[in-house]
């Protein structure tokens, strides 16, 4: 397995799972955010690739916040924002690997804190955030409202 920082000539590789993830987007929505973000500063793209099936099997986004993260008291923070493996290569460290390689990311921007999230429904992301040494912050419900009659 081998695991790099995506370039430009990974977007549609990294966008391709990143629909698995977040199946609510377009391919082209996903694709301009890849892009974008490989070309700033502000956050990056990591690949699972398989070398035998020469297929990525897996991503993970860390980008860096300057505003307030729940739960932190430093600026910028690390932020997981999305990590994914297919299932037939869960539970083999790949996971672990893409996060470490978030941290280490984080850490040479300066970060001294990293952070992350998960819908409270998502129990196998929840699972995956405790087991890798995240500790709960808070829980939190939002909510939204029209201003449109």
């Amino acid at each position: 397995m081998n695991i790099r920082e995506a370039t430009e000539a990974d977007v549609l590789e990294v966008a391709r799972l990143a629909l698995m993830l977040w199946p609510e987007h377009s391919m082209h929505a996903i694709a301009l955010e890849i892009y974008e973000t490989i070309n700033s500063k502000q956050g990056a793209f990591f690949l699972a690739y398989d070398e035998e099936v020469k297929e990525a099997v897996g991503f993970s986004q860390v980008s860096l916040r300057n505003d307030y993260v729940e739960g932190t008291k430093n600026t910028p923070v690390g932020y997981l924002e999305g990590l994914f493996v297919l299932e037939g290569y869960r539970l083999r460290g790949i996971g672990q690997e893409l996060l470490r390689q978030c941290e280490d990311w984080a850490r040479a921007h300066e970060c001294e804190e990293f952070a992350s999230d998960c819908e409270l429904s998502n129990v196998e992301s929840l699972n995956f955030h405790s087991r890798v040494g995240f500790k709960e912050a808070n829980r939190i419900i939002c909510f939204t409202k029209s201003l449109v009659e």
